[in-house]
């Protein structure tokens, strides 16, 4: 399920440029307490790997960028989506039933909400991403130390990787394996490298316009949870342009 939020402000709405935290944050807060524990704290697990099953967009809107903030002027909208009809639905309501909401020390104002229709999902999508697609790993340096290595669209290790952490994700939230062909990732132009802060950690991912090619099932699956890893830190959403 797919919902867009429309936030206003009585004036602009003020983040720090590096504001994912913040987003993630207030998700977490807005759902219930045991939903909100089970996700934040445990997650759907496969093998060493856990899931939380949601991700969302950049905030879109008219902004201005000033040092280390970013003003985003009235209204700015935000998408979230996740497989678990629960998380939309409590999101939601809560939004809907509460008048003092607050996203990093603004008071905003829910104006609209939008539930967005499933769209046609066949063995093959043009999509387009509405946040990074982040794919890495953890790799080991000669002298023992832990390094994180982000690859790009242009890499084989990039669609592998997708293609391997979706199948646990289906794993991991339906019990099952899928019987689907490998995942086909091609980017339709020069895609953009965005780098951006969370919290402590530096994170490296990719805009642009992508073909993918796979079972419909999978291309569904990461349509609602997100492409790559880091999801619930609002990496990974795409719409779907064809």
């Amino acid at each position: 399920m797919r919902l867009t939020l429309e936030f206003n402000t009585d004036k602009a709405l003020k983040l720090p440029l590096q504001y994912n935290y913040y987003l993630q944050s207030f998700l977490y807060h807005h759902i219930s307490q045991e939903l909100s524990d089970f996700l934040h704290n445990q997650g759907f697990m496969r093998e060493k790997r856990t899931f939380k099953m949601f991700t969302f967009s950049r905030m879109q809107g008219k902004y201005r960028i000033m040092k280390e903030h970013i003003l985003f002027f009235p209204p700015a909208h935000l998408t979230i989506c996740s497989p678990l009809e629960r998380f939309i639905s409590e999101l939601g309501n809560s939004l809907l039933r509460n008048e003092n909401l607050m996203l990093a020390n603004n008071k905003i104002y829910v104006t609209s909400m939008k539930v967005h229709p499933e769209p046609v999902i066949n063995n093959e999508v043009t999509i387009n991403m509405l946040s990074p697609a982040v794919v890495y790993s953890t790799l080991m340096t000669k002298d023992g130390k832990k390094k994180t290595y982000y690859y790009s669209p242009y890499e084989k290790e990039f669609t592998d990787l997708i293609d391997k952490n979706l199948r646990k994700k289906y794993e991991a939230l339906y019990k099952k394996t899928p019987r689907a062909r490998k995942l086909i990732i091609k980017p339709l132009w020069k895609p953009q490298e965005k780098v951006v802060k969370y919290r402590d950690t530096i994170i490296k991912g990719w805009m642009g316009t992508f073909t993918l090619n796979g079972n419909k099932k999978i291309l569904k699956l990461s349509y609602d949870s997100g492409l790559g890893s880091k999801n619930s830190q609002g990496f990974g959403m795409f719409e779907v342009v064809a």
